[in-house]
């Protein structure tokens, strides 16, 4: 399965069927094990598509052009 080109909600969408024909139960073992895999490969990219787009939203542009990492401090 090639996934370099999907979008995080083109890979989500093929993962959600694929848990959906494994819950089914009634996949022979050989194909269950390819949509394991093709799932494992699907979570991967959208794990790092969604760490990816964190990353931005934890850095600010100032108003000279710099880039500055943003955190917020949390009260407890």
């Amino acid at each position: 399965m090639t996934t370099e080109n999907l979008t995080f909600e083109e890979a989500m969408t093929k993962l959600e069927k694929i848990v959906e024909k494994l819950e089914e139960g009634d996949v022979p073992l050989e194909e269950a094990i390819i949509f394991y895999k093709d799932g494992m490969e699907l979570s991967k990219l959208c794990h790092d598509k969604l760490k990816s787009v964190e990353e931005q939203l934890t850095q600010i542009i100032t108003e000279d052009g710099r880039t500055e990492s943003f955190s917020v401090n949390e009260e407890e």
